[in-house]
């Protein structure tokens, strides 16, 4: 007979739930999270972690640092998370009932304070909780609390409203706490009420569910380069219906220098008691792309990024070690001017960019070509670069595989998203796609196609591509545009049915004057001096034939 267990090493401090588990509902947080905790995470501090994180994070944390707790309100989570790291002491339970024997040297609450508290625990202010949360920091430790933004750009685009998913763990309604906070400034202030000072306030995007980059706020006034925030901002909306294209909109926050006040979330990076000399540096940015994490860095030559990891070597598609740090080039990014053009119906401009495009595709190695999209190349002018380059296949593909990869994840986009273009309606993307490569002078036929989306799969299992699902809003503008198509041609219709009413009025009028006509000729033809003419009339012309035979 099998009996189940407590680990020795989960200590139960009331609030457990038995038949819960967070883990399956926590964020994806990739390897930024990870790497942003690893730099204060020292061999003799002392670590809590709140909430379900990241496994990978627990991992970091179990190897380098001199002692790991984790507080979780889930009793499978608990157990499960000793059996992985059996030196670590969990809690189960509820965040009062923790007990503090000595505070700690760094406390992790990524995920907020929304797993903290209990299905049966009281209500408690987000207030209440940071402040409770506070007593947790040593003298001089660090705290990096995550909070969420309740107007960031993916409650904007996202068509279910924030709060109102209906799974079970929505016991307590959101939006109603008047201390929670409304921007990064109000974060701080709460902070610095209970001797926590913040270092840093992070801004991430693009959604709360899977943040994959922390941009510094104080250097979002900056303008970031479209190369960085337009590949960023296409990214985790592919498996939820929005009303709003999410690039647009995380664009246009952007380039109005709202970045910070419309984040999907804010991670800030606290300090209990004044800033001790020596402190850590932290980064203007992390961003991860694929398996590999960068430092975003602002300075004096402008942006640019770091890898802040060797790249894995396996695998057919991997990235160059020597190339893994390069410049953020500016410019227009290559989707946007495409973008514009179709709005303007513009096709001699559109065929001017696509006439670029190709060109670009020619003149440069196959192997650098290959990982070139629409959203990846940018526009400074005068040439097309790329915005994050470094990736290389063991093999490389023909010119006309690369062009329909660039060209298919392009008309994809345009027709998933409903954008405006000049081309027929009904069109498909595999039927757009040939016909721009057309246009880029570079003739495709269907197996090339094939041949780039078997490719576009594999790198996409690699590198992690935003693919934009279908927007309410601009499903709505096709429709209107659809329908006034289609009363423009009822109207159309509408007259031309006229006209030919009275076509047919007309042709009836002359029908019945026709046959009134012929029945006055018949008439004629019966009469008896009509008879004669024809008879008199007989002779004259027997004579004119004789006449004209002699004449001859």
């Amino acid at each position: 007979m099998r009996v189940n267990t407590t680990p020795d090493t989960v200590q139960l401090i009331g609030g457990e739930m038995l038949l819960w588990s967070d883990f399956t509902q926590s964020r994806d947080w990739g390897a930024v999270a990870t790497e942003l905790a690893s730099l204060f995470v020292t061999e003799r501090g002392r670590v809590l972690v709140l909430g379900p994180h990241p496994g990978g994070l627990f991992d970091m944390v179990a190897a380098r640092a001199g002692s790991l707790s984790a507080l979780l309100r889930s009793y499978p989570d608990a157990c499960a998370l000793a059996t992985r790291h059996p030196a670590a002491r969990v809690f189960c339970g509820r965040l009062d009932g923790l007990p503090l024997a000595e505070p700690y040297d760094l406390v992790l609450a990524f995920e907020g304070f929304a797993s903290m508290h209990s299905a049966e625990s009281p209500v408690q202010s987000w207030r209440e909780t940071l402040a409770a949360l506070s007593e947790l920091v040593a003298e001089g430790g660090r705290l990096i609390l995550g909070v969420e933004n309740d107007l960031g750009v993916d409650r904007f685009v996202s068509a279910r409203p924030a709060g109102r998913e209906g799974d079970d763990s929505q016991w307590t309604p959101h939006g109603y706490d008047v201390t929670y906070p409304n921007g990064p400034e109000t974060v701080e202030r709460e902070l610095q009420a209970l001797n926590l000072h913040a270092e840093t306030c992070y801004a991430a995007y693009p959604t709360r569910e899977a943040p994959r980059a922390l941009l510094a706020t104080h250097v979002l006034a900056q303008r970031p380069p479209d190369a960085l925030t337009v590949p960023l901002s296409a990214r985790g909306y592919d498996t939820r219906m929005v009303v709003a294209d999410p690039l647009h909109l995380t664009r246009t926050a952007f380039r109005h220098e709202l970045a910070d006040r419309l984040a999907p979330l804010w991670v800030t990076v606290a300090r209990k008691g004044p800033s001790a000399p020596g402190h850590t540096i932290l980064p203007t940015g992390l961003l991860q792309s694929g398996p590999i994490v960068h430092e975003v860095i602002y300075g004096s030559t402008g942006w640019s990024r770091r890898a802040l990891s060797a790249p894995p070597e396996s695998g057919r598609v991997r990235l160059v070690a020597s190339e893994a740090s390069a410049i953020i080039p500016h410019g227009r990014v290559l989707e946007e001017i495409l973008l514009e053009g179709c709005a303007r119906d513009d096709m001699r401009a559109l065929r001017d960019t696509f006439t670029v495009l190709g060109e670009w595709v020619k003149a440069q190695p196959p192997l650098i070509a290959v990982f070139g999209t629409t959203d990846n190349l940018v526009w400074d002018g005068e040439r097309l670069q790329l915005a994050e380059s470094g990736w290389t296949l063991d093999d490389a593909p023909v010119v006309e595989i690369v062009l329909c990869r660039i060209l298919w994840r392009f008309a994809v986009r345009l027709l998933a998203a409903g954008h405006h273009h000049p081309w027929p309606w009904p069109i498909e993307a595999d039927q757009l796609t040939l016909t721009l490569a057309g246009m880029c002078g570079i003739p495709c036929d269907k197996e090339h196609l094939e041949a780039a989306m078997r490719l576009e799969e594999e790198i996409d299992t690699v590198i992690e591509p935003g693919q934009t699902p279908p927007a309410y809003r601009e499903l709505l503008d096709a429709r209107d545009h659809l329908h006034q198509c289609l009363s423009d041609s009822q109207a159309r219709v509408g007259r031309l049915e006229t006209k030919l009413t009275y076509r047919e009025r007309d042709l009836k009028k002359t029908k019945a004057k026709l046959k009134k006509v012929q029945r006055k000729a018949m008439a004629c033809r019966r009469t008896l001096g009509y008879r004669l003419s024809l008879r008199f009339a007989r002779p004259g012309r027997l004579a004119r034939r004789v006449l004209r035979k002699f004449s001859i």
